[in-house]
């Protein structure tokens, strides 16, 4: 038997346990693949929402690390499945395959709670955590014995950080688990929404995959029809940062916890370790205000208790500067503490230091640098006719992206027009300071 009819025959017929899931129906994994979902590692990852505090606004957002772990492994199996049809598909090992799929349903495992909102503190990223827990333990013997993978190889295509080792079937695989259609995007495009209740997310998997065609070691590429397929990604992506992501009560709780974290890092009450392997439950159980006063904004959100946005200023607008400076936590600290001590005048009594929080988002990253199969002849996603041009992508990120200052709803109660016209004025003016 060939090595490529070894690799139909596993994709094919190894995998014959189900497991039912409310997005994509039966999730079948393999013998090897059940015991790895049994254990605890994995287990836990049900106990860490997808979405964080997004289910203050969307009550139904409280589907788990794990739901969304099988829905990626479950498309990442179907895209390989589909690439391997191909006669020009490249030549891969069975072992590359078993490790692919072990990497997507294994990508989140390092996940603590929020772990996406704090990228901007001195913690490990969540792939470094899940490398580490691939290479070690019952996890690690389970992967070379029941699966017949080298843990190294899979924790490999999760952390691009490790060495390659020159392995084109590597790369092929990192790329296939991130990018733009990539699995994991699909997967929580979807799953978001689903949860939410809202449209926005919903992708049509089955027409995506059908127009997918190899592009050799570089990945994908897809057929000049499906360029659709590719802008309602984009779109959504967009939609789903806009009323889900990133809506103004979600922003408030991810900074207020964000800014209890960071001040306990600060300060030496807390160090990155205390975070990594927690779940939501003992997250919340352990940072409380007896241990730190500014692990009280945890209590808070964990009670549905929010601040409220008492400016919303954009990032940057045509020929003035930006906010870029405020990307620094400590730049941003100081502002705040400025502000509070305005806020004290203001109210006619003092302010702690975390009554007012600046937010400031990420870049969000809307990527368009896809091949586009055009009769055999590959083309850039941009030069195939997409209304996606780079300044469109560029007025989605700006209209997106806001700088927000979040004050206690009863310190906003008190401030008059004037008062905020100040405090807007206090953060403009730190531009140029």
């Amino acid at each position: 038997m060939n090595r490529h009819t070894q690799i139909l025959d596993y994709l094919d017929y190894e995998f014959t346990s189900a497991v039912r899931d409310s997005l994509w129906g039966h999730i079948y994994l393999s013998p090897g693949l059940e015991q790895i979902c049994a254990l605890r590692e994995f287990r836990q990852l049900a106990k860490i929402k997808q979405l964080g505090p997004t289910h203050i606004v969307y009550p139904g957002a409280v589907h788990s690390r794990l739901n969304h772990s099988l829905g990626v492994f479950f498309l990442a199996r179907r895209l390989i499945r589909r690439l391997i049809g191909f006669p020009n598909a490249p030549s891969l090992s069975l072992e590359g395959v078993k490790a692919y799929l072990c990497a997507a349903l294994l990508h989140d495992l390092g996940h603590f709670p929020f772990t996406h909102s704090l990228k901007e503190l001195p913690l490990l990223d969540h792939e470094q955590l899940t490398a580490r827990f691939i290479r070690q333990g019952e996890l690690a013997h389970l992967l070379r014995e029941a699966v017949g993978v080298d843990p190294e190889m899979v924790a490999a295509i999760v952390d691009e950080a490790a060495p390659d080792q020159g392995s084109d079937e590597l790369r092929l695989y990192r790329r296939l688990l991130s990018g733009t259609l990539d699995p994991d995007k699909l997967d929580y495009l979807n799953r978001d929404a689903y949860y939410c209740g809202v449209p926005y997310g919903v992708q049509d998997i089955d027409f995506v995959l059908d127009r997918v065609r190899p592009n050799g070691y570089s990945g994908i590429a897809l057929e000049r029809d499906g360029i659709s397929a590719v802008e309602n990604i984009l779109f959504s992506k967009y939609l789903m940062y806009r009323a889900v992501y990133w809506h103004k009560t979600v922003r408030a709780a991810t900074a207020m916890i964000k800014k209890a974290l960071h001040s306990a890092l600060s300060a030496g009450a807390l160090a990155p370790d205390d975070l990594y392997g927690l779940d939501d439950e003992s997250f919340t159980a352990q940072f409380t205000a007896t241990r730190h006063p500014a692990f009280e904004l945890i209590e808070l959100v964990d009670r549905g208790y929010t601040y409220k946005a008492a400016l919303e200023l954009p990032y940057s607008e045509p020929e003035s500067p930006d906010f870029a400076h405020l990307l620094d936590l400590e730049t941003r600290g100081k502002l705040e503490k400025q502000c509070s001590s305005f806020l004290s005048g203001a109210t006619g009594r003092p302010q702690h230091f975390c009554s007012l929080i600046i937010d400031l988002p990420e870049a969000v990253n809307f990527e368009v640098a896809f091949p586009i199969s055009d009769r055999g002849v590959i083309r850039d996603y941009l030069d195939a006719g997409t209304v996606f041009t780079p300044a469109v992508v560029e007025a989605f990120t700006a209209n997106l992206r806001l700088v927000r200052v979040f004050v206690d709803p009863l310190v906003q109660a008190e401030l008059r027009a004037e008062d905020l016209q100040q405090l807007h004025q206090i953060i403009k003016d730190s531009v140029a300071d």
